[in-house]
């Protein structure tokens, strides 16, 4: 039994790692298939949690799920709300989700104390405000709050489990690069592009792997 089911939690990675691999590259080549592909990472991502056999707490199982649901449709904002303006809908669902991260980085810490070093979240929270706050117009209210949390799910994941840290680490540096595209676009790289969705995309997988390998861990104790 405990064979089986390893198999079945690393078969269960295989198609959102396979996809990811696709949707990135479908935009480094500048495909059609980068905007239908991005729609399915977040349902394959929930895969190993679904997979993942009676895993508790219940509560930090559904928090988990949750994030990856707002940001399904954060990711999705465009496509499923073609009249809404897609930027202020983008950075609300994924606020949520950012939300939902930290709360369960709070209840599922290892330890109590946030490390010192996560004050480069606040120097990098300033930094961006700093550089990026003259070139948001109106939603400057709305992307200052947006960073906090994102700092916030950065740094409440080093208080977990060292995946989950480097997931939060990934996460940001994502949405970081997806900020110097969206306002400071001029000039920038191509590589840029895809290098939102590799980041993303490995930020997403390693905090899910992370809190699945600890809930696993704990599981057996």
């Amino acid at each position: 039994m405990p064979r089986s089911i390893r198999l079945l939690d690393i078969l269960a990675w295989v198609p959102y790692v396979v996809l990811s691999i696709i949707h990135v590259s479908a935009i480094a080549l500048d495909s059609p298939l980068a905007p239908p592909t991005k729609l399915w990472l977040m349902p394959l991502l929930a895969l190993p949690v679904a997979a993942a056999p009676r895993l508790r707490p219940r509560a930090v199982v559904g928090l988990l799920l949750a994030a990856l649901l707002f940001s399904w449709l954060g990711d999705s904002a465009g496509a499923f709300f073609p009249t809404l303006p897609e930027l202020p809908l983008m950075l609300g669902f994924f606020g949520i989700a950012h939300i939902g991260y930290i709360v369960l980085f709070l209840r599922f810490a290892r330890v109590r104390r946030l490390p010192w070093w996560t004050l480069v979240y606040v120097a990098w929270w300033v930094g961006m405000l700093s550089i990026l706050g003259p070139h948001t117009g109106g939603l400057f209210p709305a992307v200052a709050a947006y960073g906090l949390v994102l700092a916030g799910t950065a740094a409440t994941a080093a208080r977990c489990h060292p995946i989950v840290t480097i997931g939060g680490a990934f996460f940001l540096a994502s949405d970081s690069i997806l900020a110097f595209r969206l306002f400071l676009p001029e000039g920038l790289p191509g590589w840029m592009s895809p290098a939102v969705m590799i980041t993303y995309t490995i930020g997403q997988g390693l905090i899910v792997w992370g809190v699945l390998h600890t809930l696993a861990r704990r599981e057996t104790r």
